[in-house]
Protein backbone atom coordinates (compact mmCIF):
# COMPACT_ATOMS: atom_id res chain seq x y z
CA UNK A 1 0.00 0.00 0.00
CA UNK A 2 1.33 3.44 -0.94
CA UNK A 3 2.12 5.76 1.96
CA UNK A 4 1.59 9.53 2.06
CA UNK A 5 2.97 11.94 4.63
CA UNK A 6 0.95 15.09 5.24
CA UNK A 7 3.25 17.42 7.16
CA UNK A 8 1.75 20.68 8.38
CA UNK A 9 2.25 23.69 10.59
CA UNK A 10 -0.80 25.12 12.33
CA UNK A 11 -1.05 28.00 14.74
CA UNK A 12 -4.83 28.18 15.25
CA UNK A 13 -5.84 24.63 14.30
CA UNK A 14 -7.29 25.44 10.87
CA UNK A 15 -4.37 23.99 8.89
CA UNK A 16 -4.30 20.95 11.15
CA UNK A 17 -7.98 20.35 10.37
CA UNK A 18 -7.26 20.65 6.66
CA UNK A 19 -4.43 18.11 6.96
CA UNK A 20 -6.82 15.67 8.63
CA UNK A 21 -9.44 16.06 5.90
CA UNK A 22 -6.82 15.66 3.16
CA UNK A 23 -5.64 12.46 4.92
CA UNK A 24 -9.22 11.17 4.91
CA UNK A 25 -9.32 11.64 1.14
CA UNK A 26 -6.01 9.81 0.72
CA UNK A 27 -7.39 6.90 2.76
CA UNK A 28 -10.69 6.85 0.83
CA UNK A 29 -8.62 6.38 -2.34
CA UNK A 30 -6.89 3.34 -0.83
CA UNK A 31 -3.55 4.69 0.37
CA UNK A 32 -2.13 5.00 3.84
CA UNK A 33 -1.92 8.55 5.19
CA UNK A 34 -0.02 9.90 8.15
CA UNK A 35 -0.42 13.47 9.40
CA UNK A 36 2.40 15.02 11.38
CA UNK A 37 2.97 18.46 12.77
CA UNK A 38 6.34 19.73 11.55
CA UNK A 39 7.41 20.15 15.19
CA UNK A 40 7.45 16.32 15.38
CA UNK A 41 9.85 16.05 12.43
CA UNK A 42 13.34 16.64 13.73
CA UNK A 43 15.56 14.81 11.24
CA UNK A 44 15.53 13.92 7.57
CA UNK A 45 15.09 10.28 8.64
CA UNK A 46 11.61 11.26 9.89
CA UNK A 47 10.74 12.00 6.25
CA UNK A 48 11.84 8.64 4.83
CA UNK A 49 9.66 5.72 3.78
CA UNK A 50 6.83 7.55 2.04
CA UNK A 51 5.72 7.43 -1.59
CA UNK A 52 4.13 10.89 -1.58
CA UNK A 53 4.38 14.09 0.42
CA UNK A 54 1.86 16.86 0.96
CA UNK A 55 3.13 19.88 2.88
CA UNK A 56 0.96 22.67 4.23
CA UNK A 57 0.87 25.76 6.41
CA UNK A 58 -1.15 28.95 6.75
CA UNK A 59 -0.49 32.02 4.67
CA UNK A 60 0.69 34.95 6.77
CA UNK A 61 1.25 38.30 5.06
CA UNK A 62 1.54 36.65 1.61
CA UNK A 63 4.25 34.32 2.93
CA UNK A 64 4.71 31.20 5.03
CA UNK A 65 5.65 31.18 8.73
CA UNK A 66 9.35 31.10 9.59
CA UNK A 67 8.96 27.70 11.29
CA UNK A 68 7.73 26.24 8.02
CA UNK A 69 10.62 27.74 6.08
CA UNK A 70 12.98 25.98 8.52
CA UNK A 71 11.09 22.71 8.00
CA UNK A 72 11.50 23.07 4.23
CA UNK A 73 15.26 23.47 4.73
CA UNK A 74 15.26 20.09 6.50
CA UNK A 75 13.00 18.50 3.86
CA UNK A 76 15.36 19.71 1.16
CA UNK A 77 18.07 17.48 2.64
CA UNK A 78 15.83 14.39 2.80
CA UNK A 79 16.31 13.15 -0.77
CA UNK A 80 12.76 13.54 -2.05
CA UNK A 81 13.80 13.69 -5.72
CA UNK A 82 11.17 12.10 -7.97
CA UNK A 83 8.61 11.60 -5.18
CA UNK A 84 5.04 12.82 -5.75
CA UNK A 85 4.45 16.11 -3.97
CA UNK A 86 1.59 18.43 -3.17
CA UNK A 87 1.14 21.63 -1.18
CA UNK A 88 -1.74 23.31 0.63
CA UNK A 89 -2.47 26.33 2.72
CA UNK A 90 -5.22 28.03 4.61
CA UNK A 91 -5.98 31.72 4.66
CA UNK A 92 -8.23 33.17 7.28
CA UNK A 93 -7.75 36.83 6.52
CA UNK A 94 -8.94 38.60 3.38
CA UNK A 95 -5.82 40.75 3.07
CA UNK A 96 -3.83 37.69 2.06
CA UNK A 97 -5.90 37.18 -1.08
CA UNK A 98 -3.09 38.00 -3.53
CA UNK A 99 -0.54 35.32 -2.67
CA UNK A 100 -0.40 31.99 -0.96
CA UNK A 101 2.02 29.87 1.01
CA UNK A 102 0.86 26.83 -1.01
CA UNK A 103 2.27 28.34 -4.18
CA UNK A 104 5.60 29.07 -2.49
CA UNK A 105 5.82 25.56 -1.04
CA UNK A 106 4.80 23.95 -4.34
CA UNK A 107 7.43 25.86 -6.30
CA UNK A 108 10.19 25.00 -3.85
CA UNK A 109 9.27 21.30 -3.83
CA UNK A 110 9.30 21.27 -7.62
CA UNK A 111 12.34 23.41 -8.42
CA UNK A 112 14.67 22.82 -5.49
CA UNK A 113 13.68 19.35 -4.26
CA UNK A 114 13.10 18.05 -7.84
CA UNK A 115 9.87 16.33 -6.83
CA UNK A 116 7.21 15.20 -9.27
CA UNK A 117 4.46 17.63 -8.35
CA UNK A 118 0.79 16.85 -8.60
CA UNK A 119 -1.00 18.20 -11.65
CA UNK A 120 -3.58 19.59 -9.22
CA UNK A 121 -1.24 22.47 -8.47
CA UNK A 122 -1.05 24.14 -5.06
CA UNK A 123 -4.23 23.76 -3.00
CA UNK A 124 -5.27 27.05 -1.49
CA UNK A 125 -8.38 26.96 0.69
CA UNK A 126 -9.59 30.56 0.79
CA UNK A 127 -12.15 31.51 3.37
CA UNK A 128 -15.68 32.10 2.23
CA UNK A 129 -16.87 35.37 3.65
CA UNK A 130 -20.51 35.38 4.68
CA UNK A 131 -22.83 38.25 5.49
CA UNK A 132 -21.40 40.47 8.21
CA UNK A 133 -17.83 39.30 7.45
CA UNK A 134 -18.31 36.11 9.45
CA UNK A 135 -15.73 33.52 8.47
CA UNK A 136 -17.12 30.17 7.42
CA UNK A 137 -15.59 27.34 9.41
CA UNK A 138 -12.84 25.14 8.01
CA UNK A 139 -15.10 22.36 9.27
CA UNK A 140 -17.94 23.32 6.92
CA UNK A 141 -19.11 20.57 4.58
CA UNK A 142 -17.84 22.46 1.55
CA UNK A 143 -14.35 22.84 3.00
CA UNK A 144 -14.25 19.24 4.20
CA UNK A 145 -15.23 17.86 0.80
CA UNK A 146 -12.77 20.12 -1.02
CA UNK A 147 -9.91 18.91 1.19
CA UNK A 148 -10.97 15.27 0.83
CA UNK A 149 -11.17 15.64 -2.95
CA UNK A 150 -7.60 16.96 -3.02
CA UNK A 151 -6.41 13.98 -0.96
CA UNK A 152 -8.29 11.48 -3.15
CA UNK A 153 -6.94 12.94 -6.38
CA UNK A 154 -3.40 12.99 -4.98
CA UNK A 155 -3.63 9.32 -3.93
CA UNK A 156 -5.03 8.32 -7.32
CA UNK A 157 -1.93 9.86 -8.94
CA UNK A 158 0.24 7.55 -6.83
CA UNK A 159 -1.45 4.62 -8.55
Amino acid sequence: MKRVLIAYYSNTGNTEQMAGYIAEGVRIAGCEAETRNITEIVSKKDLSGYDGYIFGCPTYHLDMPEAFKNFLDLAGEAGLVGKLGGAFDCRTHPSSSEGSAAGLIFNRMESEFKMKMTSLGPFDLKPDWLEGNKLESIGSMGAIHTCQDYGKAFAEMLG
